[in-house]
């Protein structure tokens, strides 16, 4: 059964292709990404190889042509995502693609999050072009924290707007694997997974966990949505992306990034990885 991975050689797309390599031979997979050259020494040879980015739908049907399976992990680019995820599942429908995995974000029917809005309307999009599909609802990635680990020993804090709220993220490597199951078992067809790590914590847990590690005080610092994302802005990013990271964490202090359904550690056959793991694995780095 050929599989394609597209973003192959992003953070999640390249642990996915990993992931799978260790399920499936490698002529059975196909990666499609907009610069070949920056595929890895690990990926084997017997890998099909495609140049295909979101916006090109030719150069994306021809990718898809026999292949039976498409992971479409979500584009990175705030604002612009549906119009680039269209193009995959037209690509996808044309090409007769037996099943479409798609990562969404949790609970992105019913999530006040206005990140979650390019997602809803692409699984809408997904539903209604009638390719048999899979709802990958990831939650947020333990890395989006732990990014910051030196930032935070520098600074003596833990920064962010989503106040008391809990988090229950998970590393990027147990959605990849989530990823790889879904797309080398039968009988996935149409389901919807809410995806997140088995332990929720919250800022100050957080802002915990680095001291008791670090053996250096380090504080939770909550702050207003607006100072966050003015904090984000300085930092470089655009304004789009910043005010939809600070109104995320404003959600999730609502809960809008908590699910303690425990659907990603069972499907993936063991425990999500912890909030102390995470921590050592940056002091390991």
């Amino acid at each position: 059964m050929s599989i394609l991975v597209t973003a192959a050689t992003g953070q999640l797309g390249s642990l996915v292709v990993k992931d799978l390599l260790k399920k499936e031979k490698p002529q059975n997979i196909h990666v499609a990404v907009c610069n070949l050259a920056k595929l890895g020494a690990d990926v084997p040879a017997e890998v099909h190889r495609h140049q295909a980015d979101y916006s090109d739908v030719a150069a994306l049907k021809k990718a898809m042509t026999g292949v039976a399976k498409v992971l479409l992990i979500s584009s990175d680019t705030p604002g612009t995502r549906f119009q680039l995820h269209k193009n995959v599942i037209d690509a996808a429908k044309e090409a007769k693609v037996k099943l479409l995995v798609y990562t969404s974000v949790l609970h992105a029917d019913t999530s006040p999050m206005k990140l979650a809005e390019e997602h809803k309307q692409t699984e809408d999009y997904i539903r209604s072009s009638g390719v048999p599909f899979v709802l990958l609802r990831n939650g947020w990635y333990v890395e989006n924290f732990t990014m910051n680990y030196e930032s935070w020993l520098a600074h003596g804090a833990v920064i962010g707007a989503w106040q008391g709220g809990k988090i229950s993220a998970a590393a990027r490597a147990d959605y990849a694997l989530a990823a790889a199951v879904v797309l080398t078992t039968t009988g996935q067809e149409n389901k919807v997974y809410e995806l997140a790590g088995d332990e929720a914590f919250s800022g100050q847990e957080l802002a915990d966990e680095v001291s008791a590690q670090s053996g250096k005080k380090v504080v939770w610092s909550p702050v207003a949505e607006s100072a966050y994302a003015a904090m984000l802005t300085g930092f470089g990013l655009p304004n789009v992306v910043a005010e939809k990271l600070a109104d995320a964490d404003t959600q999730a202090a609502k809960g809008a990034l908590r699910d303690d359904g425990g659907s990603l550690s069972k499907l993936i056959g063991r425990k999500t990885t912890s909030l102390k793991e995470a921590i050592q694995a940056c002091i390991k780095k």
